[in-house]
Parts: C-alpha cells; structure tokens; sequence
C-alpha cells in the first residue's frame, strides 16, 4: 500500500447525516461562522459611552470602511446599506485563510485503507481542512455576489434600463459591446471563485510539499507570505464586489 504527500482539490467527506455528505471544509466554515459571531457577540458585550482600546480600534476600523464605500459608491445611504455584506464577505473569507494556520487543520484526521479497486491505497483524511481550498466554498461566495450585484443594479437602475447596457439595438457595435459585457457578467463567476481557490490552494500545497520535505524553519517564511496573500485574497474579493457593484447601480451613460 502507498501513502505520501495527499492533495485533494475534492473536498473530502468525514461524515454523513441523512444522506448529505458532511465535507471537511463544510466543518471549517460552521467554525468560521461559529468565530465570527462570538466576536461580534464579544464586542458589542464590551460597547461603553467611554470606548476602551479595543473598541476605538473597531469604530476606527468601521468608519474608513464606510468612508472608503461612501467614496466609492457616491453614496451614504447606499454605502450603509451594502456595508455589512463587502465586511461580512471578507471576514469570512479571512478568518477561513488565517485558520488554515491553526495547529490541527489539515494534520489531524484519520486514515482510509484502499481496496483493491481503488489501487490498494492508504488515505488521510483530514477532518478539518481550509474551506477555500474548495471550489464549492468560493463558487457559492461568487453566485450570491454575482446575484447581489445584479438585483442591485436592477433595484436602483431599472429593469430596462440595466438591460439596456447588454442588448442595445441603436448601433451593430453598441450591440457587440453589449453581448460582450453581458457575457462578461458570467465569467466573473469563473473568475471570482478560480482566483481565490486557486491561490489559496497553490498555497497550502505548496507549505504541505515543504513540510514534508524540510519540516522546521523552511515553512516558516511561506507561512507568513501565505498569511500576507489570504489578506489580500479577502480584500481583493471585497473590492472586487464593491467595485462591480458601483457599476451595476450607476446608469449606462455615467
């Protein structure tokens, strides 16, 4: 039987309740849910008319963000109203990159002997593993966005006028223009979820082959870069929302 170095992009299945396969990364975002709520019931248990440290930081850290999307989208008011989604979306998405780094994640699960018609293999299975590390995970991230933002724009624009910026019929090149950034809406689905999975999956590939090989002070130095790119990968995710968001609100002609 063989057993080595083990990169699934399939998330595996640890369980199965009802006949709905419970995944590892399933596991990991209920516990990203679970750590997002206990801080947010955390911080408003400590909210005082006299703010302590720790909550000047987080109303510091809210007002840029409103002030950043009041910029952005032109708007207060609108601002308000789409802030909990873009935090809430990279919250979520980093909090999920940064347990990644927690001891357990990935190395503690249990192991599956191979039968003979799958090779004779021995396989670990990881009971906890990084949840954007599956396409399942960022695909659904990208359909609610993907939803969010055109709803928006149909609410705040118009039905007809919001399709109108896809099939214009005034010109053959305002046409093509318009079958192409129609086009362009659906592949923000391949995009938006391919480059996040794919970046945080090369990532932790890449820290499990050098552990394996060298397993002390090597890591370390990719460790804190892929700390580095799961910020990025959750701001970039974010600003990306926002920013098509903004676009699918504003009228074609502005």
């Amino acid at each position: 039987m063989e057993q080595g170095i083990h990169a699934a992009i399939a998330a595996e299945q640890v369980y199965q309740w009802m006949g709905i396969p419970i995944t590892n990364t399933m596991l990991m975002s209920w516990i990203v849910i679970f750590v997002l709520i206990s801080i947010a019931f955390l911080v408003r248990a400590k909210l005082a008319l006299v703010p302590s440290k720790l909550q000047l930081l987080f109303e510091l850290m809210v007002e840029t963000v409103l002030e950043f999307m009041t910029t952005t989208l032109g708007d207060e008011k609108i601002a308000k109203k789409y802030f909990p989604l873009i935090v809430t979306i990279f919250l979520f998405i980093f909090v999920g990159n940064m347990l990644e780094f927690i001891p357990g994640v990935g190395s503690v699960g249990y192991i599956v002997h191979g039968t003979a018609g799958h090779g004779g293999k021995t396989e670990f299975i990881p009971l906890l593993r990084s949840m954007n590390t599956d396409l399942n995970v960022t695909l659904a991230l990208s359909i609610i966005v993907f939803f969010v933002i055109e709803i928006s724009g149909i609410m705040m624009v118009g039905f007809f006028r919001y399709f109108s910026r896809f099939f214009n019929f005034h010109s053959f090149v305002g046409f093509f223009v318009g079958i192409i950034e129609f086009v362009s809406e659906f592949i923000r689905l391949i995009s938006f979820s391919f480059r996040l999975f794919g970046n945080i999956f090369a990532g932790e590939v890449l820290i499990t082959v050098i552990s394996y090989f060298v397993p002390f002070i090597i890591p370390v130095p990719f460790m804190a870069f892929e700390i580095f790119v799961g910020f990025m990968q959750a701001t970039i995710f974010a600003l990306l929302t926002l920013f098509f968001l903004k676009l699918a609100i504003t009228e074609a002609e502005h």
